[in-house]
């Protein structure tokens, strides 16, 4: 008796994951982007905040925040980014890719954490050439479907985790 509950009990909590929405879905998506966007052969740049993917990859409190900072584009050719970076790679310059991994935590109060790690520089003669970006994706499940709620960079030189959703709010503020 004690086994079959077990197995209910198992069966009922796999039954919450197995029929969600795939967290990694969203994030699969921007890192293919950036991935080629960074490739030695890419001539044109994919927006990663365009309108069609803002419509489906990211949540709509990060939407709301992303329209507001782009009241306040950053110096750059469209006029329209509130960025003057690549938010993924946390700068303006980088080398392809290289040795990417994405690991997606259990969910944690319905929001499921992906890590993607990467070289950025590897192709660069730097001291810090080979070491790892990491980038945290915090998604959530909006009408059945897996969304970008938030960004978080690690900053090198801080040690410190920035939220692209609180850079966003600095930025609507004129900051």
């Amino acid at each position: 008796m004690k086994t079959i509950a077990v197995v209910i009990a198992n069966l009922i909590a796999l039954s919450g994951t197995a029929h969600g929405a795939d967290a990694t879905a969203p994030v699969k998506e921007i890192m293919d982007a950036t991935r080629s966007n960074w490739a030695d052969n890419n001539n044109d740049w994919t927006d990663i905040f365009d309108a069609s993917r803002l419509d489906h990859l990211y949540s709509k409190d990060f939407v709301a925040r992303y329209h507001a900072a782009a009241q306040f584009p950053a110096a750059d050719d469209d006029g329209i980014s509130p960025f003057d970076y690549d938010v993924i790679v946390n700068g303006q310059d980088a080398c392809p890719l290289e040795d990417m991994t994405t690991t997606a935590a259990p969910p944690v109060d319905g929001t499921t954490e992906v890590t993607v790690r990467f070289k950025k520089s590897a192709c660069s003669d730097a001291p810090d050439a080979k070491d790892y970006t990491t980038v945290r994706f915090e998604v959530v499940e909006e009408a059945g479907q897996a969304v970008i709620d938030d960004i978080v960079t690690e900053n090198i030189e801080t040690q410190a985790s920035d939220s692209l959703k609180a850079a966003m709010a600095l930025i609507a503020k004129g900051q």
